[in-house]
């Protein structure tokens, strides 16, 4: 088979199995496509062309219900923002680029010094967490990561340093600096 229909195949694959597994992890997504398709772990998709696949099985199979999902979580993203105003909040990942599912995260970068500004603002509101981390780049950058539930939708709200607001980490899809939205950016989201 041809090296690019191959590509495409395990991308569709892939985004069938991040739609319906709710699987956000392209490398995991990538491993279990060429274990169903059986083909060698070789040829794969990048994570972009994946993406596109995704942006298509979504159109074609949830025009129906993602446009109205995707509105109700960037809703969700906005309230939180709101409320975490003064950590200079940022939307990111699958609720910027449409493709979110409906266990994705609200995926926000916030900027506090020390990071454990934001464990005592979420105490002080009475809103249980739990803190892991949140890598990026291979791994190699590690930042602190609040998690709490606001209705149905998971918050995770990933800490930097004040000095990285003008330096997001780099998107797993190009590679290329993340994209982040501002409170006006996601009112202007919701409003087109």
């Amino acid at each position: 088979m041809d090296k690019v229909l191959l590509r495409e195949q395990i991308a569709r694959e892939c985004a069938r199995i991040m739609v319906q597994e709710c699987i956000d992890d392209y490398h995991s997504a990538k491993q279990k496509a060429t274990a169903r398709l059986g083909l060698p772990f070789k040829h794969l998709p990048n994570n972009s062309e994946i993406e596109q696949a995704l942006q298509e099985y979504q159109r074609l199979f949830h025009a129906d219900t993602q446009a109205v999902r995707l509105h109700k979580q960037r809703n969700t993203a906005l309230s939180a923002m709101q409320l975490l105003q003064m950590f200079q909040p940022r939307l990111v990942g699958k609720l910027v680029s449409g493709t979110s599912h409906e266990y994705s995260s609200v995926t926000l970068h916030v900027f506090a010094e020390p990071s454990e500004e934001i464990g005592h603002f979420l105490m002080d509101q009475h809103m249980p967490y739990e803190l892991s981390d949140t890598y990026y780049a291979n791994r190699t950058m590690s930042y602190p990561c609040y998690r709490f539930m606001a209705g149905e939708d998971e918050i995770k709200l990933t800490v930097f340093p004040l000095d990285k607001l003008r330096q997001a980490p780099p998107d797993p899809v190009s590679g290329k600096p993340m994209r982040r939205l501002n409170t006006s950016e996601v009112r202007t989201l919701l409003d087109a």
